[in-house]
């Protein structure tokens, strides 16, 4: 079976969205720049914003359904949710996550409400990609997670993949959608990839993965801890500890049967999260574990996130700062 990069299995995703819906469309800051109004049509490719995610897009589908924007996000966030309440179903590019705070209103206040405050009549199916992650030696306004800002406010869904298989599956479901989703890109696995099937089914929201089966220890890993939990868990085997992997993929819905089902068998929970540990997602999961769980558990729960500080720009202090395999095997040790 083919390969596909993370980067890749999402611009397949969204080729594959505009090719079946007319209605799908794309704005945000890059994503044509390059190119220029007169040269689209193939004599000069689009830059496919910062990481290259949509480039070609412009090419094959054209500038009236691929436009560029100025840097005013709660201009165009405005225009996206207006769209989708008129017909069409937006994608729209938040360059970095980071960049939350400008628009944050027409997310919060009026995408995430409209469906409830006009008694379920009016629908809003928008799609938000933004990039999340520490590791790209980007500083502090570029790095940051921040998937708990999203899943506090209801009315918003929330997933956020793994790898290129997950990424192609849960992105047509997004699109798919009838709420708002906010789509998190790790910029960390972009060139990650995996087996890719071409005719990929959605990935219905809401639903977790187990992506290691175990016994002794459950690990609960969001979005890119998930590589450091495999590679914990392999060494870890070396010593006959067995690790249960279970990826969330979904923040709003959750898939809280999973989790507890996991937590059931072993006993025993570490949950790692990049983000930073007050109101994280981890201790969003310490506490489903904890009131619907707890007399399961054999162990005190172990929480391993970035510390409450910004992402630092220093190389040696980022690569501090972000959880690593080795915090993940000292904790397994600990559990043992």
């Amino acid at each position: 079976m083919r390969e596909l990069t993370v980067k890749d299995a999402i611009n397949e995703a969204l080729v594959e969205a505009f090719e079946a819906d007319e209605k799908v469309i794309l704005m945000g800051e890059d994503i044509a720049g390059g190119a220029g109004k007169e040269s689209y049509q193939g004599a000069r490719d689009s830059w496919g914003g910062p990481f290259g995610v949509t480039k070609g897009l412009l090419t094959k589908f054209g500038p009236e359904r691929v436009r560029d924007t100025t840097i005013a996000e709660a201009g165009f966030f405005g225009a996206a949710v207006g769209a989708a309440m008129t017909g069409m179903r937006p994608i729209v590019e938040l360059m970095y996550v980071d960049f939350a705070g400008v628009c944050f209103d027409q997310l919060m206040n009026q995408a995430a409400k409209v469906r409830y405050m006009f008694g379920g009549k009016q629908n809003v199916p928008l799609v938000v990609r933004t990039v999340v992650g520490a590791g790209f030696r980007a500083g502090s306004e570029h790095s940051q997670t921040l998937y708990s800002l999203y899943t506090h406010i209801p009315g918003l869904k929330v997933v956020a993949p793994y790898d290129a298989f997950d990424a192609k599956g849960l992105l047509l479901s997004a699109i798919k959608d009838d709420d708002p989703v906010i789509f998190m890109e790790h910029k960390r696995l972009y060139m990650t990839s995996c087996e890719v099937p071409k005719n990929l089914n959605p990935i219905p929201l809401g639903k977790g993965k187990i992506r290691k089966q175990g016994d002794d220890i459950t690990i609960i890993a969001v979005q890119r801890m998930n590589m450091f939990a495999e590679q914990a868990s392999l060494e870890a085997s070396n010593e006959n500890i067995d690790c249960e992997i279970i990826d969330p993929r979904s923040y709003s819905p959750m898939d809280e049967d999973l989790i507890l089902s996991s937590v059931k068998k072993t006993g025993k929970v570490i949950v790692i999260d990049e983000s930073n540990p007050k109101c994280s997602l981890a201790s969003e999961i310490v506490s489903i574990i904890s009131e619907k769980s707890f007399h399961d558990l054999k162990e005190p729960i172990i929480k391993i996130t970035a510390p409450h500080t910004p992402v630092p720009f220093s190389p040696i202090l980022e690569d501090y700062y972000i959880p690593s395999k080795e915090r993940i095997l000292k904790a397994i040790n600990k559990l043992r």
